[in-house]
């Protein structure tokens, strides 16, 4: 625990939008040098409260005092706070996929003599920066051309480029596998042994207490409490007590499952990277899915998994080089996404900034967007039709919004998601692809989606879900496949595999 001086005080900071009161007379205060963690269910407030802090949301869009360093201070804008010492990593990440990582990293930023940008010299700077994040790839890669998880790391060390004295980190890890979450908390140590002060949200609440200094809690837009973590005094455990005012003896709710036949099936599919000739991202895989079976992909970031989901769906992705996809025993052909839908093949993406939302659209354009059909009548869609339906997913699953015709851009991370996944829930498929379904989710509402996932199964419904968190794989899955290198390497039963067991096969070690 720091002892150092307090650097950051937030005083009764009050945030409405239209129809939300989303930050409620919000206190709280930071010390010097220290790993503080912001923790709250979606929609408690705390990216919002960040958003505050940074100048997303300038002085004077909301009620309260930022004192910084003992000075009051008002930011304009984004720009405002980088100048102060405050840099923020967003949750959705704020990278030009066209173009370098050194572009990205410099952008706004220029390493340059007399007005000409020194390449040679940002070159140099961006291979250091890297190195302290434990990242080796090359300065002029585009951003598009690495992983999610790779492009977290590139978002870290572009903070670290400025002069910064507090780093605001919004769900940091959440895109990360366990090697490279590990390596990120040590360098976020090792940035707090040189006297960086952090703020840190995060659903991963053993993450939490393993790094933390203290823990500000947040609930409905209110703070509840401020906790300090010495000696192991706080855990999981008494964090989600003071998230969601109770206790939860379980995080994964029961379910018995009734498994049918085979009702879909993949042959021996090959893919090749759409950018790396020769390049083969899904090597001749065979698996298959039941009626009623929740089946479970675990593989390290960049084994394939995204990879050969969405090449399946419709091949969305990649360069099909053969293979078979079988529906209750008959071959079919999905070579488009439209044939993928029709076949009754959901894929609810891991990136859904990018590939699951329109954020020009409202709640209620989104859920009903990819089942159109179900509420159009001689091709005019029935715009009441179109609101019960959404509203009832609203309900269904707790989105926490005014409406339906609230915009999709305006929900919190883990809100957007639930859109996403009700979007693809109304077309009723017959297998649901679920890609990172709870990446960016808060305990309480992991639950929920597991509930959901467990309705589709007793529906006679295929699921399939890729996680990086082994245990909710473990907790939710009736089987398993491990991913390595685009091969699948093994399967085993949720009931009798360990962590261990799956870690082995995922890194291949078993062969």
């Amino acid at each position: 625990m720091s002892d150092g001086p307090v650097i950051l005080e937030m005083k009764s900071i009050t945030k409405v939008f239209p129809g939300v009161r989303a930050l409620d007379n919000v206190s709280m205060s930071v010390r010097a040098g220290e790993i503080h963690a912001i923790c709250g269910e979606n929609g408690a407030g705390k990216s919002t409260l960040m958003k505050v802090l940074s100048g997303v949301y300038p002085h004077g869009s909301y009620e309260g005092d930022i004192i910084f360093e003992g000075q009051e201070v008002r930011f304009a804008n984004i720009r405002a706070s980088e100048h102060a010492g405050i840099a923020i990593i967003h949750q959705e990440l704020a990278l030009i996929p066209e173009l370098s990582v050194t572009e990205n990293m410099f952008l706004g930023n220029e390493v340059a003599t007399r007005g000409v940008i020194d390449w040679i010299a940002a070159r140099r700077r961006v291979v250091e920066l890297l190195a302290r994040v434990g990242l080796d790839i090359d300065p002029d890669i585009a951003i598009k051309n690495i992983g999610v998880g790779h492009q977290q790391l590139v978002e870290i060390a572009k903070a670290l480029a400025k002069d910064v004295r507090l780093l605001i980190l919004d769900e940091p890890t959440s895109a990360l596998n366990e090697e490279e979450t590990a390596n990120l908390l040590d360098i976020l140590r090792s940035l707090r042994s040189r006297g960086l002060t952090s703020i840190m949200i995060s659903h991963k609440l053993n993450e939490i207490a393993a790094i933390a200094d203290s823990i500000t809690i947040l609930r409905d837009g209110k703070t509840v409490e401020t906790l300090t973590v010495e000696d192991g005094s706080v855990n999981e455990d008494r964090i989600i007590r003071g998230m969601v005012g109770r206790s939860m003896e379980s995080r994964f709710p029961s379910h018995t499952p009734h498994i049918g036949e085979r009702i879909f099936e993949v042959r021996d599919w090959v893919v090749e990277h759409p950018q790396v000739p020769g390049r083969l991202v899904t090597k001749h895989a065979n698996f298959y899915v039941r009626a009623g079976e929740i089946v479970g992909f675990a593989g390290l970031m960049g084994a394939g998994r995204t990879e050969m989901a969405r090449s399946i769906f419709g091949r969305s992705y990649g360069i099909w080089h053969g293979g078979q996809i079988y529906i209750d025993g008959r071959e079919v052909e999905v070579t488009s996404v439209k044939e993928a839908i029709a076949h009754g093949i959901a894929y609810v993406p891991e990136d859904r900034k990018m590939l699951g939302l329109n954020l020009l659209d409202t709640i209620k354009g989104t859920i009903s967007s990819a089942g159109i059909d179900r509420i159009s009548k001689r091709g005019v869609i029935d715009l009441e039709a179109s609101a019960a339906a959404a509203e009832r997913y609203r309900t269904a699953m707790r989105i926490k919004a005014a409406s339906v015709d609230v915009g999709v851009s305006t929900l919190s991370g883990g809100n957007q998601q639930k859109v996403v996944l009700s979007k693809w829930m109304f077309t009723e498929p017959r297998l649901a692809i679920l890609d990172e379904p709870t990446r960016g989710i808060d305990v309480g509402a992991k639950y929920e989606i597991y509930g959901l996932i467990n309705e589709l199964a007793d529906q006679g419904k295929g699921v399939v879900m890729i996680s990086s968190e082994l245990p909710e794989l473990l907790g939710v899955c009736d089987r398993i496949y491990t991913v390595f290198e685009g091969r699948i390497t093994g399967e085993a039963d949720a009931r009798t595999a360990t962590q261990e067991s799956l870690m082995r096969q995922m890194t291949d070690t078993a062969a």
